[in-house]
Parts: structure tokens; sequence; C-alpha cells
């Protein structure tokens, strides 16, 4: 944003162009007459640099750094005439990147990809792009709807899509050589996440009604915390009954089973005893008909659509429980062995967590409820100190 200053009596304008801080000074007195006029030439001025038709010489004639600007103005020129459309950089940007990626990571890029950036930002030169055009294309995601509710996108989720936004443009500006138009954009103030775990009861309840081949299916899921990808994934190559482990190292994405979540995800949950009776009887369900513990008619992997559909859903109904994600079989997972006291560091572990941060921060709120850990056990220890000293006195 320009400012106006005034030396030796006169106006000066201080201001950016082409990433330069630039000082003219104006043969204008210094008065609010000419502080007025100055602030329109200015208004003037940053609308024809945001449109990209400013000419440094039209409004500094006499500026003696002219051929300077100049020399930059030609600079930018050519490597503008290099650098490509953004649609086009996308496929360079993904073939350099593609190697470090899980594919279910890939392909969750190659989505926002297309269904978002690429209509917006497709034709615009890389180099091009400004960041009023960043501002306006985060605006219209907002407008953005889905689902049969026509919801708007959460702030999460246009967090993510303008995290992939950013890494596009941070890679072009290093190889085209030219600032990041994303630099000092923040992202959107997200709110807390939501989980709806269910209670101990519900669980045995659940478990208890489900279909009796869905049985160690659910029993798994609610006391492992395994994500629906890892175990619909899960291979008996990767159970250990002897040692009663699971080693999570693939998940099922879209029917194509490949790496897990991320690095961190890759590891060993152990069994509790009803994970392993449930492990037991599934093995006798399935009678090595496949390689997958969990499988449908043909020995293939589950299709988590048609479970939620025939199985999951259903029963939720049939209990009269609260409708939610078969994925909150993991929240719940979290939830019980907190109120059970287990080590927060174990239960991190457990979940493919690198830290405990998450573990409090998504679901310390639900602890009291559970263990009576509110502050009823601090007033009871005052309690006893209190009646200790009466019995002293």
């Amino acid at each position: 944003m320009a400012s106006i200053r005034t030396r030796y009596g006169k106006l000066t304008i201080d201001f950016r162009y082409l990433n330069k801080r630039c000082r003219e000074t104006t043969a204008m007195e210094d008065t609010p007459n000419n502080r007025k006029k100055l602030e329109k030439a200015i208004e003037r001025m940053e609308a024809e640099m945001l449109l990209g038709v400013f000419d440094y010489a039209k409004y500094f004639p006499k500026s003696a750094r002219l051929a300077e600007i100049k020399a930059a103005e030609n600079q930018i020129n050519a490597v503008s005439s290099k650098a490509p459309v953004f649609s086009k950089y996308c496929e360079i940007w993904v073939a350099d990147k593609e190697i470090e990626w899980r594919s279910s990571y890939a392909e969750k890029i190659r989505i926002v990809i297309r269904k978002y950036l690429t209509p917006y930002f497709g034709t615009i030169s890389v180099i091009n792009i400004k960041k009023s055009d960043i501002l306006g294309f985060r605006s219209s995601l907002a407008k953005v709807t889905y689902g049969n509710n026509q919801e708007c996108l959460s702030p999460s989720r246009i967090n993510q899509i303008m995290t992939v936004l950013r890494m596009i443009l941070d890679s072009a500006s290093e190889r085209y050589d030219f600032d990041s138009p994303y630099k000092n954009i923040k992202s959107l103030k997200e709110g807390r996440i939501e989980v709806t775990p269910f209670s101990l009861e519900e669980v045995q309840r659940i478990i208890t009604s489900v279909r009796d081949d869905f049985k160690p299916y659910y029993t798994i899921r609610f006391f492992t915390g395994m994500r629906t990808s890892e175990i619909d994934g899960l291979q008996w190559k990767n159970i250990d009954l002897q040692r009663r482990e699971i080693h999570i190292r693939e998940a099922l994405v879209n029917g194509v089973l490949g790496g897990t979540k991320t690095y961190g995800s890759d590891r060993t949950i152990q069994m509790n005893d009803r994970v392993y009776q449930a492990f037991l009887q599934q093995k006798s369900l399935n009678n090595g008909k496949s390689d997958f513990v969990f499988c449908n008619r043909d020995g293939g992997p589950l299709d988590y659509r048609l479970v939620n559909k025939r199985v999951w859903h259903p029963i939720l109904r049939f209990l009269g429980l609260t409708p939610r994600r078969a994925y909150q079989t993991r929240h719940t997972a979290a939830t019980l062995w907190l109120s059970a006291g287990e080590n927060p560091e174990w239960i991190a572990r457990q979940l493919g967590h690198s830290t405990t941060e998450m573990l409090f921060r998504v679901y310390s709120r639900y602890i009291p409820n559970v263990t009576r850990r509110d502050g009823s056990a601090f007033e009871a220890m005052l309690e006893r100190l209190n009646t200790e000293e009466l019995a002293h006195e």
C-alpha cells in the first residue's frame, strides 16, 4: 500500500512496484487539497498495477529510475514468456513431486487440482497470478456447495485446497524466479474437530445386535481404532496371532491397495483379548478363501460404501442411535482408552499419531464425562485434608 510523505516541502509517494521500493517526489506542495489529489492518483496507480497495465513513465516521466524500471519490466516479460499456464505447470509439478507421495495422497492432490484449481487458474500464466486472484478464488470456495443437503465447504476443506495452491505457486516462483503471490495469506480459522464417540454401553449394544458375519469386523474397529481404509485393506500376512499384534502397512483407498495415509501411520497395534478372539472368529468365517481379513463373497476387499449402506446405518437405526459415520469407531477407541487411564503416548502410537498433541486437542473434552476427572477429585482431596486437620485439633 502506497503512502504519502513530505520531502523538502513537497509531497512524495512511497510505494512498491516489481518488488522494489520506489519513492518519487512530486512538484505538489504539502496541502490538504493536494494530499486528496495525490490519494486519488495513488488509487489509480494501484488499480493499474493490479491489472498489470501500470506505466511508470506515464506517472513519473522525469524519474531517475526509468531505465532501472524498464529493465526490470523486460526481465519479467522474458520470464513470463517462458512460464507455462497454470494447468500445464500443475502437470510438471505433480510429475516432479509424485515420487515423494503415497498413492492415496497423490490422488487427493489430483482431485483438488482437477476439481478446484484448474477451472479457476488453468489458462493463466503462473507468473501472472496475483494475490487478488488468490483471495478471489478463496472467496469463491466459500460459495461452493456439495451433497444432497447442499452444504458449503468447511474452513478446513478450504484450507486444504489453498495449501495445494500455495505449494504449486511456491514451486513455480522458485523455478521461474519470481516472488510468490501467496505471501502473507493466512489460513482460515478452523473450528474444533467435532467427534461423536459411542459410550461403552452403546458399543456393546452394536456388537451384540449386528449381523453375525460382521461382529468380528466391528469388534476390531471399536477396540483398535483402525481407519476404514486400514481395516478394509488388512491382510492375514500382517496379523500375528501368536504375538497378538496387528501390523498396519497398507490401506485400501477407492478399491486400490496402497500405502497408509502417512508414513507415521505404519505401526503395530496390540490386540486385547476381545480383539484376539474376534480375529479367531473371523479366521473361521474366512476359511482361507481370501488374503484379506475381511472380504466379500468373491474373496475381494470390502466396499465401505456398501457396508455402510447395508450394515452400519441400518444397525444404528435399529438401535435408535444417533446417525454418524463409521469413522467414529476410531474416535470411540481413543476416548475409551483415555477414560481407562491408558498412557497417552501408547494411545497415540496405537492410532498412528506421531505426537499426543492431536489426542488431547480432539478428545480431552470427552474424558471428564467418563472418568469424573473434572475437578471433583481435587475437591475430594481438599475435603480429606480438612477432615484430617479437624481430627488433629
